[in-house]
């Protein structure tokens, strides 16, 4: 429910939720990265990004303002791919500052919104705030066999595309808070007949990278847990 603030409006992420335009673009997103041969980038990826984005920030006691701005950044953080997949994260940003403002968010936070959406990307990005960091962690945890696309399944697809196969051995993925000593955990269990544990790292490292400079933004550490063991 939206609610005015001083002429301004606080925007909730059912209101992001139950745009149109918001809608479209995640459907698009998710298609293009299929025919990309990407695994799901849809409604299920951005929904758990948003929800534990969200956690995150509500476990480390931060305001709930800034718990649901990085509901919204994660719900958001894709739609870039609707464009093109090289530069998502910045045209994203500005396809969400259009809507947002659209809306009637107050700008600041369209600008706070944006430069988590800008910054998510492994490649290319900074957690330059709280909001950021918390859409890092929560996004590079997603790692699940339900990523993996039906049609992606068969024995022969999975040997040949790494990303299909690490996702697929990915039996548990969850993102757990200690917010006393203020740790954040991924805890994964991979399934190791499907692959080795060092092909999680072949493809995630560079995510697990700024996961832990993320992190630090949050005045936390992050640790990594497969199968029960601790492994960072």
């Amino acid at each position: 429910m939206t609610v005015q603030i001083n002429g301004a409006k606080s925007i909730t992420l059912e209101d992001i939720k139950s745009d149109p335009r918001v809608e479209a673009l995640i459907i698009k997103a998710d298609r293009n990265l299929e025919a990309l041969g990407y695994t799901e980038h849809g409604k299920r990826h951005v929904s758990w990004v948003a929800k534990n984005a969200g956690r995150i920030m509500r476990k480390l006691g931060y305001p709930e303002r800034r718990a649901e701005l990085a509901e919204i950044a994660g719900y958001l953080h894709d739609i870039g791919n609707a464009i093109n997949r090289v530069g998502h994260e910045s045209s994203g940003a500005l396809l969400a500052k259009d809507i947002l403002l659209d809306m009637g968010m107050p700008y600041e936070e369209v600008l706070e919104v944006m430069a988590a959406i800008g910054n998510h990307h492994e490649e290319s990005g900074y957690p330059v705030s709280d909001i950021a960091a918390a859409l890092i962690i929560a996004d590079k945890a997603d790692v699940h066999r339900t990523r993996v696309r039906p049609k992606n399944r068969s024995s022969l697809d999975l040997v040949n595309d790494i990303h299909d196969r690490v996702n697929f051995a990915s039996t548990l993925s969850r993102i757990e808070i200690d917010p006393n000593n203020r740790i954040i955990s991924y805890n994964i269990e991979i399934d190791i007949n499907i692959a080795p544990v060092y092909e999680y790292f072949e493809i995630f490292l560079n995510r697990l990278i700024i996961s832990r400079k993320a992190a630090k933004v949050l005045n936390a550490e992050l640790h990594l847990y497969i199968n029960g063991v601790r492994m960072a």
